[in-house]
């Protein structure tokens, strides 16, 4: 804190003590510094999905029971293949349908086309780091669902997208599109224009949205992912899952990964305390490492990514030689 640089003697031991004291040991269970919303149904399960190509709703065989979840902690995927894109807290893209309307917003996709593309609730969606909180709101559906709205284009998610990091929604029936950060249509592909906004004829009428001049938002350092299986844990700003250690130590901080060890587990470079999204401020200090490397910590546990995580949602190093966990938002591990 600025506020150091001027304190007297007095007060900067006490600072040392109080850190000493938050890396000393792990304390008991702690409540989480963010909680994401619960799941929300919106729209049934599909039993059949034929059909829906003519309609630019989908193609045939989509996913069995796809209903919706709260949006809640909104991120931004950083696609390779459509630039940014917005995801739910799950790391899932969300979409938008070229035969809604934004301005007023209103939704066109209902009963069947529901099934395949389920709405997502607007119920604790929170924006992504950087983004104007003005851009999100909600429509409410026929059937009183609160859909969520990103500059007035309703979202949804795709049934056939089964994992995070999946975009298998993106131009189907050249109607359904990720959408950017700013509710805007993903880029078509690495590098290339965004999708033109008013194809299909229907798109965009009356909402002023070109699709021109946009600098999508980054996601925060370090934030808040809820893992369908593993709850909340920490992931960095490409939305990469982040590990600890179990043969490192928090006080004094030590690293037993070392050398040939860090091509597999890079560390976590130091991430500003204004650049993170839900995460236990307590403890959270950079660590000099031995090496010569500075590593980010929380609650003065090193913190790591895994190399055998290729795209956001991953998890395939927990678990590993059992030593290896996802991070809690409060530093804990996850098992």
């Amino acid at each position: 804190m600025k506020t150091w640089r001027n304190a007297s003697l007095a007060v900067t031991a006490a600072a040392v003590l109080a850190l000493t004291t938050a890396c000393g040991q792990e304390k008991g269970t702690q409540s989480p510094s963010q909680s994401v919303g619960a799941a929300a149904p919106a729209g049934a399960p599909a039993e059949n999905a034929g059909g829906y190509g003519s309609d630019g709703y989908g193609s045939g065989g989509a996913a069995q029971g796809a209903a919706a979840k709260t949006a809640g902690q909104l991120a931004v995927w950083d696609s390779k293949e459509f630039g940014k894109v917005l995801t739910d807290s799950e790391g899932f893209t969300l979409y938008r349908f070229d035969k809604d309307t934004a301005s007023p917003p209103k939704s066109n996709c209902e009963g069947e086309c529901a099934k395949a593309w389920p709405v997502v609730s607007a119920e604790g969606a929170k924006p992504p780091a950087g983004v104007d909180a003005s851009l999100m709101g909600e429509v409410a559906r026929a059937d009183g669902t609160r859909q969520l709205t990103v500059d007035g284009w309703p979202m949804y998610r795709y049934a056939k997208d089964t994992k995070p990091g999946e975009a298998k929604g993106q131009g189907v029936g050249g109607t359904w599109y990720a959408a950017a950060p700013d509710g805007k249509k993903a880029a078509v592909g690495a590098g290339g224009d965004a999708a033109p906004e008013e194809e299909g004829g229907e798109a965009a009428e009356g909402s002023g949205d070109t699709g021109e001049g946009t600098t999508p938002a980054e996601q925060a350092g370090l934030s808040v992912r809820k893992d369908p299986k593993l709850g909340e844990v920490v992931v960095d700003r490409n939305g990469m899952t982040v590990y600890r250690f179990q043969k490192d130590s928090a006080w004094p901080m030590k690293t037993a990964c070392t050398g040939d060890c860090l091509k597999k587990w890079p560390v976590v470079e130091p991430v500003d305390k204004n650049d993170t999204e839900g995460i236990k401020l307590k403890g959270y200090v950079t660590f000099n490492r031995p090496d010569g490397i500075k590593q980010q910590t929380i609650d003065c546990w090193p913190l790591y990514t895994f190399a055998g995580d290729k795209k956001p949602g991953d998890t395939k190093g927990q678990g590993v030689g059992g030593t290896w966990f996802a991070v809690s938002p409060e530093g804990k591990v996850v098992k």
